[in-house]
C-alpha cells in the first residue's frame, strides 16, 4: 500500500510531463505504440549499413551511428517537441549519400559526412527562425509529390539490383536476372512474404518480411555469412568534423542544397500526415512546429558526428499512432529500443550480411513512397512535364539530385511559357539559377 502511495506523485508528474490524460492515453498504450513503431522501422538498422557500406563506410560504425542518430531523434522529438513521431536515418537520403554523392560525384564519404553535418546545422537555423516553413511553402505540392515518388522508384531500382531481378547488360544497359539463382529466389520469397504481410495489414510488415527471409536464408544455406556489425564508434566518429573545411566547394553546395530539399519535404510531409492521423493538428497547423522540425536537425548533426547520413521523421510512426500513440512517450519508447539494439547486433548482422534479404525491404519501401504519384495532376502539362522528368531522371541517372534539379529547372520554364510566371514563388527562380549552374558548371 505504501508503495502505491509513493508511486502516485511520480505517476502524476509523469502524466503531466507527457500530457497522457489530456490526450486520453496511458503509459502502457504509449509504450505499446512506441514498440510497434520500432518494429515497423527496425529494418533501417540492417539496411543502412548495407547502403552506406556501398560507399566504403565501415558497417560497424554505420550500425552504431544509425542506432545513436535514431535514438537521439526519437528522444528529442518525444521529450522536447512532445510528438509520437520517430526518427532515423532516412531512406532515400542514405541512397543519395552513397550512390550520388560518393559513387557518382566521387566525393569521399568523410567529406559527405561533413556536408551532412552542415546541412543539419542549416536545418536547425531554418527551423527555429521559421524560414524552413517558408521554403517548404514556396515549392509547389506537385513537385513535392514527384520528389517523394521519384525517390521511391530509385530505392526500388536499387532493391531490384540487389535482388538480382535486374542486372546490367552491355546492349540494353539493364535486363532481367537469373531466376534460378539461390539469392534471387530468396529475394523473391522475401518480396512475396513482405507484400502478403503488408496486404494483411500487419504492423511492421517490412520488419517481419526481413525475419521470414532471414529464417529461410539460414535454413537453406543461402545466408552463409553475417556482416560484421559489432558497434565500432571509432571507425566513423568525428570523421565528418575533421573534414569540414573540404565541404565548402561548389559541388558540396549542390549536395547540401539537395539534402535540405529532400529533408524539407520528407520531414514536413511526415509530420503533418502523422499528426493529422493522431488528430493533433489545430486549424490545419502543427503546434510546436519549430521544435518538431528542429528535432531531425539535431539528430542529423549527432548522426553525422557518429557516422551516418541525414536523419528524418519516419512515416512508419503511423503504425504506432494506429494502436493509440498520442504523446512524446511513444517516441521516447522507440528511441529506447534503438539504444537496446546496440547490444543486439548479432541478430541484425545476419540480416545485413546478404543483399537478397535487404532487397525486398527496399522494393516495398519504394512501392509505399510511389503512392504519391496519385496526387500528381497528370492532365496539366505544367505539372506533368517537370514531375515526369523528376521521376525518370532519378533511377535512370542513378541520382536523386539530378531528378530534383531537372524538375525544378523545367517547372518555372513551363509556367513562364504558360504565361503564369507570377504564380511562381521568387525562391523557385533562385533555385532555377542554382540548378542551371549545377548542370553546366558543377556536374
Amino acid at each position: 500500500m505504501a508503495t502505491e502511495e509513493k508511486a502516485r506523485p511520480a505517476a502524476g508528474a509523469f502524466d503531466r510531463f507527457f500530457h497522457l490524460s489530456e490526450n486520453r492515453t496511458t503509459w502502457k498504450r504509449e509504450i505499446l505504440a512506441g514498440t510497434t513503431t520500432f518494429l515497423a522501422m527496425a529494418y533501417i538498422l540492417a539496411v543502412n549499413p548495407i547502403i552506406l557500406g556501398d560507399a566504403g563506410m565501415p558497417a560497424g560504425g554505420v550500425f552504431a551511428a544509425t542506432a545513436v542518430a535514431a535514438a537521439t531523434g526519437c528522444l528529442v522529438m518525444g521529450l522536447w517537441a512532445r510528438y509520437p513521431i520517430a526518427q532515423a536515418p532516412g531512406m532515400g537520403l542514405n541512397a543519395f549519400f552513397a550512390y550520388t554523392v560518393v559513387l557518382t560525384m566521387g566525393i569521399d564519404w568523410q567529406v559527405a559526412l561533413a556536408g551532412t553535418f552542415i546541412s543539419g546545422a542549416l536545418f536547425f537555423v531554418l527551423a527555429v527562425t521559421g524560414v524552413r516553413e517558408m521554403i517548404v511553402n514556396a515549392i509547389p505540392n506537385q513537385m513535392k509529390l514527384a520528389t517523394g515518388a521519384g525517390i521511391g522508384l530509385f530505392i526500388a531500382f536499387i532493391g531490384l539490383q540487389k535482388a538480382g531481378i535486374v542486372t546490367d547488360d552491355t546492349a540494353t544497359l539493364v535486363t532481367l536476372g537469373d531466376f534460378r539463382s539461390g539469392p534471387t529466389l530468396l529475394a523473391l520469397f522475401g518480396l512475396v512474404a513482405t507484400v502478403v504481410f503488408l496486404v494483411l495489414g500487419w504492423k511492421g510488415a517490412v520488419f517481419y518480411g526481413l525475419i521470414a527471409t532471414t529464417a529461410l536464408g539460414v535454413a537453406t544455406g543461402v545466408t552463409n555469412e553475417a556482416a560484421d556489425l559489432t558497434p565500432d564508434f571509432a571507425s566513423t566518429f568525428g570523421q565528418g568534423i575533421t573534414h569540414l573545411p573540404e565541404a565548402f566547394t561548389g559541388q558540396m553546395i549542390v549536395v547540401i542544397l539537395t539534402m535540405l530539399f529532400v529533408d524539407f519535404f520528407d520531414t514536413s510531409g511526415t509530420l503533418f500526415a502523422v499528426a493529422g492521423q493522431a488528430g493533433m493538428l489545430k486549424d490545419g497547423k502543427l503546434p510546436r512546429a519549430g521544435r518538431a522540425m528542429a528535432s531531425d536537425s539535431i539528430a542529423t548533426m549527432a548522426g553525422a558526428v557518429f557516422g551516418t547520413s541525414t536523419t528524418t521523421s519516419y512515416i512508419e510512426s503511423s503504425s504506432g499512432v494506429a494502436v493509440g500513440g498520442r504523446t512524446g512517450l511513444t517516441a521516447v519508447t522507440t528511441g529506447a529500443w534503438f539504444l537496446i539494439s546496440l547490444v543486439a547486433f548479432p541478430v541484425v548482422a545476419i540480416v545485413a550480411g546478404t543483399d537478397a534479404i535487404i532487397a525486398p525491404a527496399l522494393i516495398v519501401v519504394g512501392v509505399l513512397m510511389a503512392k504519391q504519384l496519385g496526387g500528381i495532376e497528370w492532365d496539366r502539362l505544367e505539372f506533368a512535364v517537370p514531375a515526369f522528368l523528376t521521376l525518370v531522371a532519378m533511377p535512370l541517372t542513378y541520382s536523386i539530385a539530378n531528378g530534383i534539379a531537372l524538375g525544378l529547372v523545367f517547372y518555372p520554364l513551363v509556367m513562364i511559357t504558360k504565361g503564369r510566371w507570377r504564380e511562381v514563388h521568387p525562391i523557385m527562380y533562385g533555385l532555377l539559377l542554382v540548378f542551371v549552374g549545377y548542370f553546366f558548371f558543377l556536374h
